[in-house]
């Protein structure tokens, strides 16, 4: 019996049974901070896992299609190295993968592997918007985990296919599609997990610093891949699979979905302070009324919160940007001569992780600006308007000299990546417990879905632009995605006025209220 016998019996049923295991150990209740901690841990590494599991495609390409790619095959991955004889680089790398992989091996390989990337992102996208409905209406920690087994399930079967034999196009399809549906579970589920965790106050810092996690993931899923292709590309695929899927258990025994799933206390800090996404925000976000309807938002009802559809646009054009880099930016580097001289495939794919790198940052920043100025709008626009200068420079000085390449990738990916991290994570999670909803806490995973899933389409929509487009200039692929980065600042016109004349509005009475003392004491 001991401790657990004191906890109201209601409340500990709805307990993880690892949080249950943990509170018998230690004899007591787990401090809310504690909680904190497994939350962002626990999502930490589930979300990574995902991007792992979604790096692994663009790795394999290269066993599957031997002529599109010599990426991750190295022993020394940051050695720097350069192409004078492709035919002969061919020849070699032929040599190691065998002769590819039917049917990406044909003359149409590499444009098979394309379409099963665009057929998952638009399945991921396609399936946000169920997802997050479906999230808002179940136990997140239920739907996290059975989205993790599924992913890794339907990962591993597509590297089955090599032990299998099977070549057949439709089955990697069909595979890559269903993968692409139980991978959009994730991040409304995480978002939504971490919001009912943070209140408003440092929720910008904290969760720029926690999307870290896409990042490690694209990082981890790279090195996994690119180790097991030795043994056979299956394992690629398997590893990365059996990953989120062991992690998927660790969410099922210890992930808190809320406080008031699991009987902690909420702290007055975590309490939620004023702030002003719109005009029609007055109330604190996150409202300490424990009277929380149970009934989940609808769709529509989701896309009429004020703010969700100007940044869910916003994040259209911002993840068609940063998508396009995800995916091209090895090519684009291989294929640009820097200092008169071509990178190898191998060195511009490992090179292109500084636009990760950048991006680290720029979401930290973006966190903590918006954080100390109390406005998403102001530093999301912000930073997409200064990401036309950085994708400029890039593209027009970025072929000097290595140093300068890496440095203005590195800009871009921080001014790129942002706004992005900024909207997918506390621009979500604040609009999902917007004060429209009046202390409804069923939104999150809803709003999240929305946002993302509408920014999902754009994620599909650059890289197949990019590939039509590049086939005749990259100046023409730098002029696109310095049209959307401004399009993007644009759509946040309203908010950004909105929260400037917020900000007027509050200096004025800070103003009103310290000359007020004055004024009475003249006259007495």
């Amino acid at each position: 019996m001991g401790s657990l016998g004191e906890f109201p019996a209601e409340t500990n049923y709805s307990k993880p049974l690892g949080i249950r295991f943990l509170e018998s150990i230690k004899k007591s209740k787990l401090s809310y901070k504690t909680h904190q901690a497994i939350v962002l841990i626990v999502t930490f590494f589930a979300y990574a896992s995902y991007h792992a599991t979604r790096k692994t495609t663009s790795i394999v390409k290269s066993a599957l299609d031997p002529q599109s790619s010599e990426v991750g095959l190295k022993l020394f991955p940051w050695r720097i190295t350069y192409v004078s004889q492709p035919s002969e680089t061919k020849r070699s790398l032929s040599w190691i993968l065998g002769d590819g992989w039917a049917p990406f091996n044909g003359s149409d390989g590499t444009a098979l592997l394309g379409q099963l990337d665009v057929a998952f992102l638009a399945v991921y996208a396609f399936g946000m918007y169920f997802s997050g409905h479906l999230g808002d209406r179940m136990n997140l920690r239920i739907f996290l985990t059975v989205g993790m087994i599924g992913t890794g399930i339907f990962t591993a079967l597509f590297g089955v296919g090599y032990w299998g034999g099977v070549h057949s196009y439709y089955y990697f399809l069909v595979v890559q599609m269903i993968a692409g549906l139980f991978q959009s579970t994730g991040w409304p589920s995480v978002v939504a997990v971490v919001g009912n965790w943070f209140g408003k106050k440092k929720r910008g810092l904290i969760m720029g610093i926690w999307n870290a996690h896409t990042s490690v993931g694209n990082i981890t899923g790279s090195l996994i891949a690119a180790a097991m292709l030795s043994y056979g590309w299956g394992w690629s695929f398997v590893l990365p699979g059996l990953m989120i899927a062991i992690l998927g258990l660790v969410v099922f025994l210890l992930l808190p979905v809320s406080p008031e799933s699991v009987g902690a206390d909420k702290e007055e800090e975590e309490v939620g302070s004023p702030r002003k996404i719109g005009e029609e925000v007055t109330e604190p976000l996150l409202s300490s009324d424990k009277e929380l309807k149970d009934e989940a938002v609808g769709f529509i009802e989701a896309w009429k919160i004020p703010g969700v559809a100007p940044f869910a646009f916003c994040l259209f054009f911002a993840k068609l940007v940063a998508y396009t880099f995800l995916y091209w930016l090895p090519y684009y580097i291989s294929h640009t001569a820097i200092e008169g001289k071509y990178l190898s495939s191998e060195t511009a794919g490992n090179l292109s992780t500084f636009f990760d790198v950048g991006g680290v940052l720029g979401g930290i920043l973006a966190g903590h600006i918006s954080d100390r100025l109390d406005a998403r709008a102001i530093t999301a626009a912000t930073f997409m308007y200064c990401s036309i200068p950085a994708l400029y420079f890039y593209r027009s000085y970025g072929h000097i000299s290595l140093v300068m390449n890496i440095f203005f990738m590195f800009i871009c990916g921080m001014f790129v990546n942002g706004p992005y991290a900024l909207i997918t994570t506390a621009v979500s999670a604040d609009l999902g417990t917007h004060s429209s909803l009046k202390g409804n806490s069923k939104a999150l995973a809803t709003v999240t879905a929305i946002i993302d899933g509408t920014g999902s389409v754009g994620a599909a929509v650059g890289p197949l632009l990019t590939g039509y487009i590049s086939a005749k200039s990259w100046s023409a692929v730098f002029t696109m995605l310095m049209g959307a980065a401004l399009v993007a600042g644009l759509l946040l016109t309203r908010l950004v006025v909105a929260e400037v004349a917020a900000r007027i509005a509050e200096s004025r009475s800070q103003r009103g209220q310290e000359s007020s003392p004055q004024v009475s004491e003249l006259d007495v």
